[in-house]
Order: structure tokens, then C-alpha cells, then sequence
């Protein structure tokens, strides 16, 4: 095996976030549903047989020492004298928009390289290099929508009912750790229970299922908001199109559910913003890459 070719790195969408407390290392801690969704970046990923590791931009520039480079890094420990990769990154997950685009793109290098190095490292050893680089790529490397707690280290794999989303990303983005560090942030959201979510998800009644997307909310959202206006901005346009929409993560984007004749209806969003139609996925595209 000297490459492997087309490996997608899909975004997230936060359902909800919650953050129910803090740690006294200063760590929040969160209460959320990831969701996969079908915007992707995609890798693609040579053997080089000199140890180096170098990385191609295929689309928009990266930082020069990415997530990408630093998973690969991390995985070479474990890989023979002299294996090396050449990985091709076209990104098209918008940066500082709260869907997950670098962790995405290290968990889909970290499967890559334990594969085409022959590594057959074991999905909790990759989930164990995948926190150190964030705390999203576990949820990524396990390759399933989930209820997330703790740090993002707890992981509960849900099942979710097929659908359609407006997502809205601002040009400008926004720093996590500048949301996480105000003042005005909402530390002491009462926890909720996995049950009280999923319980919708085997109702019969077409409205209890669209619940399942509306519950809760994003508890950075009004920091968010007081610190970049385009987030109100964003929210207020999807309003304007009769949808319900919030914010996903720590970034800038914000989403709502379509009815699927909406779809065909949401025209003329404010120039250089980036608007697209997304379906979740049910699975990961390299789910079962790793035992």
C-alpha cells in the first residue's frame, strides 16, 4: 500500500451545548450532541519511505504546523525507522466556525496512517493520541453521532433521525478561548440525561422526532454574540427565512433544520458569507477502519 486517495473529513454540528460546570484545572465541563454532517474536507495520503512528513494545501492555506502535521507527528512514535507521508489537504470545513474541521482532519490522518504504516494500533491507543491533540477527534475517530459529557471525553453513541440543514458561516470566525474565558459565561446549566433526548428519537410522531433537534442550547451563544455581531447577524437572516436557528460549537456558524421544501427557498445570504445545505450522516465514511 503506497497511498491512499478521497478520505473525507466531515464537519459537526453541535445539537446543543451545555456547559454544566468547571473543573479546577479551569476545564469546562460540557453536555452536547456532535452530529456528523456531509461538508468535508478531504486528505489524501503517500507513503514516503525517508521519515519525512510534509503536507500539500489544496485548496485554502493552512497554518504552517496544522492539527494535521501534529496527528502525524504523534503517530510516527509508533511507525518503523524511515516511514514517512506526503498528505494533501483540500479544506472546505470553514476555520473558527465550531464544526470541528481540524479535528476532523487529524482523526481522518490518524486512521489513514495506522493504516497505510501498517501500525494496527487499537482505536482506544488512537483515541488516547487524539485527545492530546483535541478533544473532538475521539468523537471523530469513533465515527458515530454521540451525547458528548465531560472534558469530550465521555462518549455515548445516539442514533438520530435523517435530515437537512441550512448552515451559515460569517466571514469572520471566532477564538474558543475567548468565549470560554468571559465573564458573562454561563457556567451552571443544570445537567440533563441522555434519556430525556433519546426518548424522541423512538417516538412514532413525526413532531416528537423534529424535537429531537431543537432540544436544549448553546450556552456560548450570547457570549458569542456580544463578541462578534455577525453571529446575531447570521441567526437573524436564517430567521428571516422562517427558520429556527443557533449557533454550533465555539465558533461562528449557525444552522437550522429545513423541511425539505425549504431547501429550494433560502436565497441571497449577505455576499461572502458561506451558506450550505447539509444532510447528517449516520456514519463516518472511514467508520470501521480501526477495530
Amino acid at each position: 500500500m503506497k497511498a491512499l486517495y478521497e478520505l473525507s473529513a466531515p464537519a459537526k454540528l453541535n445539537l446543543f451545548l451545555h456547559i454544566t460546570g468547571r473543573r479546577d484545572d479551569g476545564y469546562h465541563l460540557l453536555q452536547s450532541v456532535f452530529m456528523l454532517i456531509d461538508w468535508c474536507d478531504t486528505l489524501h495520503v503517500e507513503l514516503r519511505q525517508d521519515g519525512q512528513l510534509s503536507r500539500e494545501d489544496l485548496g485554502p492555506s493552512l497554518p504552517p504546523d496544522d492539527l494535521v502535521l501534529r496527528a502525524a507527528r504523534a503517530l510516527q512514535a509508533f511507525a518503523a525507522p524511515g516511514q514517512g507521508a506526503h498528505i494533501g489537504v483540500m479544506k472546505r470545513i470553514p476555520a473558527e466556525a465550531g464544526m470541528g474541521g481540524g479535528s476532523s482532519d487529524a482523526a481522518t490522518c490518524l486512521l489513514a496512517l495506522n493504516r497505510l504504516w501498517g501500525l494496527h494500533l487499537p482505536l482506544a491507543r488512537l483515541e488516547r493520541i487524539g485527545l492530546a491533540l483535541g478533544a473532538d477527534v475521539p468523537f471523530f475517530l469513533r465515527g458515530r453521532n454521540a451525547w458528548v459529557e465531560g472534558v469530550g471525553e465521555q462518549i455515548t453513541p445516539v442514533t438520530l433521525p435523517a435530515a437537512q440543514f441550512a448552515v451559515l458561516k460569517p466571514p469572520t470566525g471566532l477564538a474558543t478561548a475567548k468565549i470560554f474565558s468571559a465573564d458573562d459565561l454561563q457556567r451552571a446549566t443544570p445537567a440533563a440525561i441522555l434519556y430525556g433526548f433519546a426518548e424522541n428519537d423512538t417516538a412514532q410522531s413525526l413532531k416528537l422526532k423534529n424535537e429531537i433537534f431543537g432540544f436544549g442550547r448553546n450556552d456560548l451563544q450570547p457570549v458569542a454574540q456580544r463578541l462578534n455581531p455577525q453571529v446575531s447577524q447570521a441567526l437573524e437572516w436564517l430567521g428571516s427565512q422562517g427558520l429556527d436557528a443557533r449557533m454550533t460549537g465555539s465558533g461562528s456558524a449557525v444552522f437550522a433544520k429545513l423541511n425539505l421544501p425549504q431547501s429550494t427557498l433560502l436565497h441571497n445570504p449577505p455576499p461572502d458569507w458561506q451558506l450550505r445545505i447539509c444532510s447528517n450522516l449516520a456514519v463516518h465514511p472511514l467508520a470501521g477502519w480501526v477495530g
